[in-house]
Protein backbone atom coordinates (compact mmCIF):
# COMPACT_ATOMS: atom_id res chain seq x y z
CA UNK A 1 0.00 0.00 0.00
CA UNK A 2 1.15 3.53 -0.76
CA UNK A 3 1.06 6.30 1.83
CA UNK A 4 -1.97 8.05 0.33
CA UNK A 5 -3.91 4.79 0.56
CA UNK A 6 -2.97 4.39 4.23
CA UNK A 7 -3.92 7.99 5.05
CA UNK A 8 -7.27 7.57 3.27
CA UNK A 9 -8.02 4.42 5.27
CA UNK A 10 -7.17 6.22 8.50
CA UNK A 11 -9.42 9.14 7.48
CA UNK A 12 -12.36 6.89 6.55
CA UNK A 13 -12.12 5.00 9.85
CA UNK A 14 -11.70 8.24 11.81
CA UNK A 15 -14.72 9.98 10.27
CA UNK A 16 -16.86 6.89 10.90
CA UNK A 17 -16.30 7.63 14.61
CA UNK A 18 -16.23 11.44 14.33
CA UNK A 19 -19.04 12.56 11.99
CA UNK A 20 -18.60 16.15 13.19
CA UNK A 21 -15.14 16.14 11.57
CA UNK A 22 -16.67 15.20 8.25
CA UNK A 23 -19.29 17.95 8.73
CA UNK A 24 -16.54 20.54 9.39
CA UNK A 25 -14.47 19.30 6.44
CA UNK A 26 -17.48 19.68 4.14
CA UNK A 27 -18.30 23.08 5.67
CA UNK A 28 -14.82 24.30 4.73
CA UNK A 29 -15.18 22.91 1.22
CA UNK A 30 -18.49 24.75 0.83
CA UNK A 31 -16.56 27.95 1.54
CA UNK A 32 -14.26 27.08 -1.37
CA UNK A 33 -11.44 25.85 0.83
CA UNK A 34 -8.99 23.12 -0.13
CA UNK A 35 -8.54 21.51 3.28
CA UNK A 36 -4.92 20.59 4.09
CA UNK A 37 -4.18 18.22 6.93
CA UNK A 38 -1.47 19.46 9.31
CA UNK A 39 -1.02 16.25 11.30
CA UNK A 40 -2.58 12.97 12.36
CA UNK A 41 -2.29 11.67 15.92
CA UNK A 42 -2.25 8.07 17.11
CA UNK A 43 -2.19 6.72 20.65
CA UNK A 44 -0.61 3.54 22.02
CA UNK A 45 0.93 1.91 25.08
CA UNK A 46 4.65 1.86 25.94
CA UNK A 47 5.04 -1.82 25.16
CA UNK A 48 7.92 -3.27 23.14
CA UNK A 49 5.53 -4.82 20.60
CA UNK A 50 3.23 -1.86 19.95
CA UNK A 51 5.00 1.23 21.31
CA UNK A 52 5.80 4.46 19.44
CA UNK A 53 9.12 3.01 18.27
CA UNK A 54 7.28 0.29 16.36
CA UNK A 55 4.77 2.80 14.96
CA UNK A 56 7.66 5.06 13.91
CA UNK A 57 9.37 2.18 12.07
CA UNK A 58 6.11 1.53 10.24
CA UNK A 59 5.79 5.12 9.03
CA UNK A 60 9.49 5.31 8.19
CA UNK A 61 8.78 2.68 5.53
CA UNK A 62 6.64 5.33 3.84
CA UNK A 63 9.40 7.93 3.90
CA UNK A 64 8.75 9.57 7.27
CA UNK A 65 11.52 10.58 9.69
CA UNK A 66 11.56 11.48 13.40
CA UNK A 67 11.73 15.20 14.08
CA UNK A 68 10.70 15.87 17.68
CA UNK A 69 10.40 14.31 21.15
CA UNK A 70 7.97 15.35 23.89
CA UNK A 71 7.06 14.38 27.45
CA UNK A 72 3.79 14.88 29.33
CA UNK A 73 4.77 14.04 32.88
CA UNK A 74 1.38 14.54 34.56
CA UNK A 75 -0.33 12.25 32.06
CA UNK A 76 2.58 9.75 32.02
CA UNK A 77 2.95 10.13 28.25
CA UNK A 78 5.90 10.23 25.86
CA UNK A 79 5.50 11.37 22.27
CA UNK A 80 7.32 11.98 19.02
CA UNK A 81 6.40 13.56 15.74
CA UNK A 82 7.46 12.54 12.25
CA UNK A 83 7.62 14.47 9.00
CA UNK A 84 7.84 13.11 5.49
CA UNK A 85 11.39 13.39 4.18
CA UNK A 86 10.42 14.15 0.56
CA UNK A 87 6.88 15.49 0.47
CA UNK A 88 6.12 18.40 2.81
CA UNK A 89 2.47 18.32 1.69
CA UNK A 90 1.92 15.06 3.54
CA UNK A 91 0.66 15.45 7.13
CA UNK A 92 2.97 15.13 10.10
CA UNK A 93 2.42 12.08 12.29
CA UNK A 94 2.15 12.62 16.06
CA UNK A 95 2.65 9.41 18.06
CA UNK A 96 2.12 9.20 21.81
CA UNK A 97 2.36 6.31 24.27
CA UNK A 98 1.24 5.82 27.84
CA UNK A 99 3.82 4.62 30.36
CA UNK A 100 1.18 2.27 31.72
CA UNK A 101 3.59 0.48 34.06
CA UNK A 102 3.45 3.62 36.22
CA UNK A 103 -0.27 3.09 36.87
CA UNK A 104 -1.84 1.04 39.66
CA UNK A 105 -1.49 -2.75 39.70
CA UNK A 106 -5.16 -3.18 38.82
CA UNK A 107 -4.89 -0.88 35.77
CA UNK A 108 -1.70 -2.59 34.62
CA UNK A 109 -3.42 -5.97 34.74
CA UNK A 110 -6.38 -4.73 32.68
CA UNK A 111 -4.12 -3.11 30.08
CA UNK A 112 -1.78 -6.10 29.77
CA UNK A 113 -4.77 -8.37 29.24
CA UNK A 114 -5.83 -6.08 26.38
CA UNK A 115 -2.32 -6.02 24.90
CA UNK A 116 -1.74 -9.79 25.09
CA UNK A 117 -3.64 -10.80 21.90
CA UNK A 118 -2.03 -7.93 19.96
CA UNK A 119 1.62 -8.77 20.61
CA UNK A 120 2.13 -10.78 17.42
CA UNK A 121 0.25 -8.39 15.15
CA UNK A 122 2.17 -6.02 12.88
CA UNK A 123 1.48 -2.28 13.08
CA UNK A 124 0.10 -2.58 9.57
CA UNK A 125 -2.43 -5.13 10.83
CA UNK A 126 -3.37 -2.96 13.80
CA UNK A 127 -4.07 0.03 11.56
CA UNK A 128 -5.65 -1.91 8.70
CA UNK A 129 -8.26 -3.49 10.95
CA UNK A 130 -8.43 -1.66 14.27
CA UNK A 131 -9.23 -4.00 17.12
CA UNK A 132 -11.07 -3.06 20.29
CA UNK A 133 -9.66 -4.89 23.32
CA UNK A 134 -12.29 -6.71 25.38
CA UNK A 135 -12.96 -4.93 28.67
CA UNK A 136 -16.07 -4.44 30.74
CA UNK A 137 -17.61 -1.03 31.24
CA UNK A 138 -16.75 -1.38 34.92
CA UNK A 139 -13.08 -1.79 33.95
CA UNK A 140 -13.37 1.14 31.53
CA UNK A 141 -14.56 3.35 34.39
CA UNK A 142 -11.75 2.08 36.62
CA UNK A 143 -9.18 2.99 33.98
CA UNK A 144 -10.87 6.34 33.34
CA UNK A 145 -10.48 7.35 36.97
CA UNK A 146 -6.72 6.88 36.72
CA UNK A 147 -5.99 7.60 33.04
CA UNK A 148 -8.56 8.79 30.54
CA UNK A 149 -5.96 8.02 27.86
CA UNK A 150 -5.80 4.34 28.92
CA UNK A 151 -9.59 4.04 29.02
CA UNK A 152 -9.86 5.56 25.54
CA UNK A 153 -7.32 3.14 24.06
CA UNK A 154 -8.88 0.07 25.65
CA UNK A 155 -12.34 1.06 24.41
CA UNK A 156 -11.61 2.59 20.99
CA UNK A 157 -8.43 0.77 19.93
CA UNK A 158 -5.52 1.64 17.70
CA UNK A 159 -6.70 4.21 15.17
CA UNK A 160 -6.36 7.91 14.43
CA UNK A 161 -7.26 9.90 17.53
CA UNK A 162 -7.54 13.13 15.53
CA UNK A 163 -6.82 14.82 12.22
CA UNK A 164 -5.91 18.50 12.03
CA UNK A 165 -6.87 21.30 9.64
CA UNK A 166 -3.95 23.55 8.71
CA UNK A 167 -5.35 27.06 9.27
CA UNK A 168 -2.34 28.45 7.37
CA UNK A 169 -3.79 27.02 4.17
CA UNK A 170 -7.30 28.46 4.60
CA UNK A 171 -8.03 31.34 2.21
CA UNK A 172 -11.32 32.69 3.58
CA UNK A 173 -10.43 32.54 7.31
CA UNK A 174 -7.64 34.70 8.70
CA UNK A 175 -7.28 33.52 12.28
CA UNK A 176 -8.02 30.68 14.66
CA UNK A 177 -10.46 32.91 16.54
CA UNK A 178 -12.40 33.50 13.30
CA UNK A 179 -12.49 29.77 12.61
CA UNK A 180 -13.67 29.02 16.14
CA UNK A 181 -16.53 31.51 15.78
CA UNK A 182 -17.65 29.91 12.50
CA UNK A 183 -17.59 26.47 14.12
CA UNK A 184 -19.61 27.61 17.15
CA UNK A 185 -22.15 29.29 14.85
CA UNK A 186 -22.60 25.87 13.26
CA UNK A 187 -23.21 24.11 16.56
CA UNK A 188 -19.73 22.69 17.13
CA UNK A 189 -18.64 22.27 20.76
CA UNK A 190 -15.02 23.34 21.31
CA UNK A 191 -12.47 22.24 23.89
CA UNK A 192 -12.15 25.16 26.35
CA UNK A 193 -9.53 23.58 28.65
CA UNK A 194 -6.80 26.19 28.91
CA UNK A 195 -8.90 28.52 26.72
CA UNK A 196 -10.39 27.94 23.29
CA UNK A 197 -7.02 28.82 21.72
CA UNK A 198 -3.98 27.06 23.09
CA UNK A 199 -0.55 28.54 22.44
CA UNK A 200 0.37 31.90 20.93
CA UNK A 201 2.27 33.60 18.14
CA UNK A 202 5.27 33.94 20.46
CA UNK A 203 5.28 30.15 20.85
CA UNK A 204 4.98 29.85 17.04
CA UNK A 205 1.89 27.61 17.26
CA UNK A 206 -1.79 28.20 18.04
CA UNK A 207 -4.21 25.30 18.35
CA UNK A 208 -7.86 24.64 19.07
CA UNK A 209 -10.04 21.55 18.82
CA UNK A 210 -13.56 20.21 19.04
CA UNK A 211 -14.70 18.01 21.87
CA UNK A 212 -14.76 14.38 20.82
CA UNK A 213 -17.87 12.84 19.33
CA UNK A 214 -19.40 9.86 21.13
CA UNK A 215 -20.49 6.45 19.93
CA UNK A 216 -21.85 3.20 21.31
CA UNK A 217 -19.13 0.75 22.29
CA UNK A 218 -19.92 -2.88 23.03
CA UNK A 219 -18.15 -3.70 26.27
CA UNK A 220 -18.16 -7.25 27.61
CA UNK A 221 -20.97 -6.47 30.04
CA UNK A 222 -23.01 -3.78 28.27
CA UNK A 223 -23.11 -1.16 25.52
CA UNK A 224 -22.34 2.42 26.48
CA UNK A 225 -21.65 5.73 24.73
CA UNK A 226 -18.04 6.90 25.15
CA UNK A 227 -15.90 9.68 23.61
CA UNK A 228 -14.23 8.78 20.32
CA UNK A 229 -12.29 11.27 18.18
CA UNK A 230 -12.04 15.02 17.65
CA UNK A 231 -10.92 17.51 14.99
CA UNK A 232 -8.01 19.85 15.66
CA UNK A 233 -7.02 23.16 14.05
CA UNK A 234 -3.44 24.44 13.91
CA UNK A 235 -2.04 27.84 12.95
CA UNK A 236 1.76 27.85 12.62
CA UNK A 237 3.88 30.99 12.79
CA UNK A 238 7.25 31.93 11.33
CA UNK A 239 10.46 31.29 13.21
CA UNK A 240 13.19 33.96 13.17
CA UNK A 241 14.64 32.02 10.23
CA UNK A 242 11.51 32.78 8.20
CA UNK A 243 10.41 29.14 8.14
CA UNK A 244 7.15 27.97 9.70
CA UNK A 245 7.49 26.19 13.02
CA UNK A 246 6.78 22.48 12.50
CA UNK A 247 6.97 21.13 16.04
CA UNK A 248 4.50 20.96 18.91
CA UNK A 249 4.15 22.88 22.20
CA UNK A 250 3.86 20.47 25.13
CA UNK A 251 1.71 22.63 27.42
CA UNK A 252 -0.75 23.26 24.58
CA UNK A 253 -0.87 19.63 23.44
CA UNK A 254 -1.49 18.63 27.06
CA UNK A 255 -4.76 20.59 26.96
CA UNK A 256 -5.64 19.29 23.48
CA UNK A 257 -5.45 15.73 24.89
CA UNK A 258 -8.44 16.65 27.04
CA UNK A 259 -10.68 16.80 23.98
CA UNK A 260 -11.57 13.16 24.67
CA UNK A 261 -12.15 13.76 28.38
Amino acid sequence: MKINGLLQELWDDYTSMAPSALFIHELMQQRGENVVNDHIALRTFSHESIGIDQFAIHFEKFGYKRCGDYEFEAKKLDAIHLEHSCNSKLPKIFLSELRYNELSKNSIEIIERCIEPLKLLSIDSLLAKPLRPSISFREYKQLYEESEYAAWLCAIGFRANHFTISVNHLKTIESLLDLNEILKENGILLNTSGGEVKGSKSEFLEQSSTMADKMDVEFTDCTEKVPTCYYEFALRHQLPTGKLYQGFVTKSADKIFESTN
